[in-house]
């Protein structure tokens, strides 16, 4: 019997036409980087036809193995596939430059007028946040967790998160799922195989994986040894890029716990910079830009944002050029296929315990909060409303929430 060939990728492209189709995506791509796997399977599969379904199915399934931004991660590997490492940058920057630029704007805006207007509707952007990561641990876990086995996964790493607060904790969770899934989900994420058309050899994938664990370890000695405030807030959102599996969702703790404490970053405006990353499309990732405009220690403005955002996405980038070229024989491991089930649940604990801690303690804190929190959640999870529109609306209902007693005093 003639055994049938892999699939690949297919054609050849320019940066051009790369950059074009991720710059129409980051203008129109809302809904997280779940919507994104979406719109991207839509865009280049079904339409564009760089990719066949094994193919894309394959660099999906990478993009959750590794830590860093799940949907952009994705886009990173199509970009490379379809014109080179040039394409890989072009694909980024497509899909990024969108809602960094607005995020910035939002932070300027902040900055100039939070103290003189009133701050009910930052109240409102803080609530929504609760709404959109529910519905993510909602939907991810109807996804990652179809069964018992995975959703006892996913609930001891909630546990171990929330009694282990860190990174630390963050990293244990994700080992230990990966251990369960070793141990106990054999079987249950099979998925096709399919060669790719990776455009260099395994030497310069090996380059970049030098390069993300040098700069890894490197980074925080480097601090150490020459203090500075860029050097350090570098050093802190890489890091945060290197630990986080699963998406820009669950950077959230990590970002929180490097920025706020330290007090870069005030934590009611960290919640409303996140809550206004929903409004815009593309990848969650780029609330770095909001928070390199308006933390405290320079550099800050637009140079911090381009500091935060590039330290943040640069080790997903390092992980997905350098994994890429071996990729297609650890794909086939029966190990790895169970481990990767594991990390899927552990990462719905760990969205879960973020749910929990910082989300839901910051924002709600009366009944009227949870209402307006509720009320986003249905018309997310169940009306369909865009996020943009629900961001919208809860800023709206945060802001009659602070004036009514003004409004209902003076009548």
């Amino acid at each position: 019997m003639e055994q049938s060939k892999p699939q690949r990728a297919t054609g050849s492209g320019t940066v051009t036409e790369v950059f074009r189709a991720f710059l129409l995506l980051g203008l129109t791509s809302f809904g997280g980087p779940v919507a994104h796997i979406g719109y991207f399977r839509d865009a280049f599969v079904a339409r564009r036809k760089w990719l066949d379904e094994a193919a894309y199915a394959d660099l999906v399934a990478l993009s959750q193995f590794t830590p860093g931004p799940a949907s952009s991660k994705v886009g990173i590997a199509i970009g490379l596939t379809r014109a080179g490492l040039p394409g890989a940058v072009a694909a980024w920057l497509g899909f990024t430059l969108p809602s960094a630029l607005a995020l910035v704007l939002f932070a300027y805006g902040v900055d100039a007028f939070a103290g003189r207007l009133n701050a009910g509707w930052l109240r409102g952007l803080e609530i929504v946040a609760v709404a959109v990561v529910a519905q993510a641990v909602w939907g991810m876990a109807r996804t990652l967790c179809p069964d018992a086995h995975r959703f006892t996964v996913a609930v001891f790493a909630a546990v171990l998160v929330t009694t282990w607060p860190g990174s630390i904790g963050q990293v244990a969770a994700i080992v230990l799922g990966a251990l369960a899934g070793w141990l106990f989900l054999a079987g249950r994420a099979e998925q096709a195989f399919a060669a790719l058309d990776v455009p260099f050899g395994k030497a310069a994938g090996a380059v970049c994986l030098v390069l993300f664990f040098g700069l890894l370890f490197g980074l925080p000695v480097a601090a150490a040894l020459h203090p500075g405030e860029a050097l350090a807030v570098f050093d802190s959102f890489y890091r945060s890029g290197s630990l986080v599996f699963g998406g820009g969702h669950v950077v959230l703790p990590l970002l929180q716990s490097e920025v706020v404490p330290p007090g870069w970053v005030a934590n009611d405006r960290f919640l409303a910079g996140y809550g206004a990353a929903q409004a815009v499309p593309g990848p969650l990732f780029t609330f770095a830009a909001f928070l390199g405009t308006i933390m405290t220690p320079e550099p800050n403005g637009w140079r911090g944002a381009v500091l935060c955002t590039v330290a943040l996405f640069l080790p997903g980038f390092l992980l997905m050029v350098g994994v890429l070229p071996y990729w297609a024989r650890l794909r086939r491991l029966a190990f790895v296929r169970s481990a990767l089930a594991g990390i899927n649940a552990a990462v719905v604990g760990l969205l879960l315990a973020a749910l929990y801690h910082p989300v839901w303690t910051s924002a709600i804190r009366a009944p009227a909060d949870f209402a307006i929190g509720l009320i986003a959640f249905a018309l997310l999870a169940f009306w369909r409303f865009p996020p943009w529109l629900v961001v919208i609306l809860s800023a709206l209902g945060g802001f009659l929430l602070v004036q009514a007693p003004a409004w209902m005093s003076a009548g």
